[in-house]
């Protein structure tokens, strides 16, 4: 019967089994749409780490590459701020003579934890923990940091358009 209390119980089942059922898809939705932003975030994330992988085997020119031609970027090195074409190579010369004139060598950057990645259409902002090694007059140094990236997604991928460089006080390791 109908009215009968096993009847209520079984149309609420089905009513429950259908609620259950559309909660599922939209939880699997939910997921796969974070997944899909997740993915161009990761993106970005993944240039960072191929400028930070070229900086450290020495290779300027696939170091370069991860950036636009005009990017900006900021570093404790003097002169601190190199924007406009051909920055990024001013900046690496500015680093080398540094490097030299201050006896370090054995240089390295180590990427950490990634503290905020972000995409918003065509641009990415990207965080992440660094410690610069390198040792000073033969001793072993380290300086811990945080690197801040802007990037830009062109028809080749991501670009750097920006960073900055948010170093502590170098201390022995």
């Amino acid at each position: 019967m109908i009215g009968s209390p096993r009847g209520v119980e079984g149309s609420l089942a089905c009513k429950r089994g259908t609620d259950m059922r559309g909660l599922a898809v939209a939880l699997a939705l939910a997921l796969a749409s974070t997944a899909a932003r997740a993915a161009p975030a990761d993106d970005a994330v993944a240039t960072v780490h191929q400028f930070i992988d070229a900086f450290n085997k020495g290779d300027v020119k696939a170091a370069a590459a991860t950036h636009e031609p005009d990017a900006a970027i900021i570093d404790e090195v003097g002169a601190h701020q190199w924007h406009g074409p051909g920055a990024f190579q001013a900046w690496a010369s500015d680093l080398t003579k540094d490097a030299a004139a201050n006896g370090q060598t054995d240089e390295g950057v180590v990427l950490g934890k990634t503290l905020r990645a972000q995409v918003d259409g065509d641009t990415a902002y990207v965080v992440t923990e660094a410690t610069f090694n390198y040792k000073q007059r033969g001793v072993a140094t380290t300086e811990p940091a945080q690197m801040v990236f802007a990037l830009k997604r062109e028809a080749s991928g991501w670009k750097i358009a920006a960073w900055a460089w948010s170093g502590g006080a170098p201390r022995p390791a």
